[in-house]
């Protein structure tokens, strides 16, 4: 079984930072990869920001460049995702994705994001 503990998601206002984290544990649990998603108006998916977790590859969504910035946590499979300048339009559910080799991912339940004035 596989558990999520994500956290950090909260109110901010516009030019405003928060800071996410998730961590992934399960028995015998290889992660390959992390990364932050949230989905747009239409419901696509839209990487805010991944990572390949040897290595510490990263990949940014381009609405997002610049701005955050993703890391790996000291712990075993966590990530962290410092949101700097925040804009209303960052408001989102943002969810947290892991990898477990090509096919297998798992998803996290989501914290919300409300950048407002």
């Amino acid at each position: 079984q596989v558990q999520f503990v994500e956290s950090g998601g909260g109110s901010v206002q516009p030019g405003g930072s928060l800071r996410l984290s998730c961590a992934v544990s399960g028995s015998s649990l290889y992660i390959s990869a992390m990364g932050w998603y949230r989905q747009s108006p239409g419901n696509q998916w839209e990487l805010v920001a991944g990572m390949v977790l040897s290595g510490e590859i990263t990949k940014y969504g381009d609405s997002v460049k610049g701005r955050f910035t993703i890391s790996r946590g000291d712990a075993k499979n966590t990530v962290y995702l410092q949101m700097n300048n925040l804009q209303p339009e960052d408001s989102d559910v943002y969810y947290c994705k892991a990898g477990a080799g090509a096919t297998t991912t798992y998803w996290g339940q989501g914290t919300q994001v409300t950048v407002s004035s």
